[in-house]
């Protein structure tokens, strides 16, 4: 009795006949390989592509906001000139002021000396008047009435605490003697809400108020006074041994 072939054994046989009698190929897988350099140099190449387009994109977005690198240049250049511009402006103006000061200091020098020579004119030409008017006083004193006259008799405040006077003494008549005595001053003036009285000289300084003269002797000098003091009146005495030859009152 025959054994029937099994159905995987046929199977393999038809599989193996038809590749026998098939046409088509069989399946291959094709490689590319490059060298590592190559790639080294496709990447850098790709880069620099990259970088550029970069750079072409940021330069263009750059032109179209106004943002210009040739345009930021030529803007800095012209600010640099006007700054130069400006200072080179500055220094003319400071030099000019600095001029003008100077001149303004020595106008205001020139001004303060001659304010001072103005007063020491003003001065002087009071002093002069005063003299004239002495001399003048002094014309008739040989034909005037004998005996000792205070002529002009002038006080006023040199200071808030000071108290300046001038007087001319004259004696009279055509045989005169030389005089000598001294003279004293009496100062009213209120002190505090109330009145009082003060007497000049002190007993320290009597030298400084004695007279000596035959026709005529200029007395002037200052009275120191108590701070806060209102003077009201000044009177002087002249004094020849004690006994009063002449008195006169003045007011401020």
């Amino acid at each position: 009795m025959a054994t029937k072939p099994k159905p995987v054994f046929k199977s393999l046989q038809r599989k193996l006949w038809w590749r026998r009698w098939s046409i088509s190929p069989a399946r291959m897988t094709i490689k590319n390989h490059l060298p590592w350099p190559l790639r080294v140099l496709v990447i850098a190449v790709v880069l620099g592509l990259s970088a550029a387009i970069a750079m072409w994109t940021y330069d263009l977005g750059r032109s179209f906001t106004g943002f210009k690198p040739a345009a930021t240049a030529e803007q800095v250049l012209a600010l640099q000139a006007q700054v130069t511009e400006v200072s080179e402006e500055r220094d003319r103006f400071q030099t000019t002021v600095n001029a003008a000061e100077s001149q303004l200091n020595i106008e205001r020098s020139l001004q303060a000396q001659l304010n001072r020579q103005i007063k020491t004119l003003e001065s002087e030409n009071v002093k002069l008047k005063d003299d004239l008017s002495f001399f003048e006083s002094l014309l008739p004193t040989n034909t005037g009435a004998e005996g000792i006259s205070i002529r002009r008799f002038k006080v006023e405040m040199a200071e808030p605490a000071q108290l300046r006077y001038r007087l001319l003494l004259m004696q009279g008549g055509k045989l005169v003697s030389d005089f000598t005595g001294n003279y004293q001053l009496v100062v009213t003036l209120v002190q505090e809400g109330k009145s009082a009285m003060m007497t000049f000289p002190k007993s320290d300084a009597t030298d400084k108020f004695k007279l000596s003269f035959k026709h005529y002797q200029r007395v002037e000098g200052v009275l120191a006074l108590p701070e806060g003091a209102t003077v009201k009146s000044v009177q002087i005495k002249v004094l020849e041994r004690g006994a009063m030859r002449a008195q006169q009152s003045a007011n401020l």
